[in-house]
């Protein structure tokens, strides 16, 4: 054989081998996985429903894989900050995973020109983790005692009844997006960085109220430093039992239900992502994980990944048709 082609067919069989090397070290790693701590993107500030959540369910992962898992808040740009690193991290290989949310894989794409990731392109999804209706709350300090006396200042005074939320575009500006719809009035929409400072001034009285997840608020209203005036859901709250929906309060259409879930790269592989799924659920399915969170609001869920994808694919849906009916846009 000609001294060309013996070094062509060496060159060959060197780089057959190396992949199937390659490919043998990667099965290894993934069947041994996790070799290492793991990391839980929470892309929103300490403190708030999303990151106690998360901590919860982080001490129980670790459990199940025996790895700690990390919790790292970044916060920003409406969950698109903490998301976008998620979606960027390499190598797609399990070691980081997403707290996602209503917010940041089907509203923020109808929101904004560009947040650094693609949900459906860039993101797997892993399971569905919990949901929890927002709420309309007051300051206990206010006249307002039901839906209807809102309804009636508002009315009242065009324009000029404030209301709170997390954010532009946020789930809890859109639900009052829905109330000013469905009621017929004009409210004044005051966006903060996030739910908590929102709520810390409606407590110290800079504004009479704000929408925001229930689970949030339910240790204020047992304190009495709140009223919490209606659900935003198809059916009252267990841990709310005499508190109304927005239709029973006389103003039906104002559904506002937020669901979380946890999501990896897109392109970890398969058995690694199988893993993820069957640990993440037997921890939400754990009688000891799900009553406390349950006691505060939370329902606790869980699906498969394709359940989890096609209601993303649904609710970004919906989500286009709500943002452009309300001629929302964030830059």
């Amino acid at each position: 054989m000609p001294l060309d082609r013996r070094l062509f067919a060496l060159l060959g069989w060197a780089a057959c081998a190396a992949f199937v090397l390659g490919a043998g070290a990667a099965a290894a790693q993934s069947a041994a996985y996790p070799v290492r701590p793991l990391t839980l993107v929470v892309p929103y500030p300490a403190g708030g429903v999303a990151d106690q959540f998360a901590r919860s369910f982080a001490q129980g992962l670790s459990e199940r894989l025996g790895q700690p898992v990390v919790i790292d808040n970044r916060a920003g740009a409406n969950g698109n900050i903490g998301s976008a690193y998620a979606a960027r991290s390499q190598p797609a290989d399990g070691y980081t995973l997403l707290l996602g949310s209503l917010s940041t894989l089907a509203i923020n794409p109808q929101l904004y020109g560009s947040m650094g990731y693609e949900p459906q392109k860039d993101l797997q999804p892993i399971t569905l983790t919990h949901q929890m209706p927002n709420v309309l709350l007051v300051g206990a300090q206010t006249p307002y005692r039901s839906v209807a006396d809102v309804v009636a200042a508002a009315r009242a005074q065009p324009g000029k009844l404030v209301f709170g939320s997390a954010g532009n575009g946020n789930t809890m500006h859109l639900a009052g997006v829905l109330f000013e719809k469905n009621s017929g009035t004009q409210l004044v929409h005051a966006p903060y960085k996030g739910g908590p400072p929102a709520l810390t001034d409606v407590l110290g009285r800079q504004i009479p109220m704000m929408f925001n997840n229930l689970p949030a608020v339910t240790g204020h209203r047992q304190a009495g430093k709140v009223r919490v005036l209606a659900v935003a859901d198809t059916k009252r709250s267990a841990v709310m039992p005499d508190v109304p929906t927005f239709a029973e309060a006389g103003v039906p259409g104002v559904v506002s239900v937020v669901w979380n879930g946890i999501l990896v790269r897109r392109g970890t592989p398969a058995d690694i992502v199988q893993r993820l799924h069957r640990e993440s659920v037997a921890v939400l399915q754990q009688p000891a994980f799900r009553q406390p969170l349950e006691a505060q609001g939370y329902e606790v869920l869980n699906s498969t990944p394709d359940e989890f994808e096609a209601l993303i694919r649904k609710d970004g849906t919906a989500m286009r048709a709500l943002v452009k009916d309300a001629g929302l846009k964030v830059d």
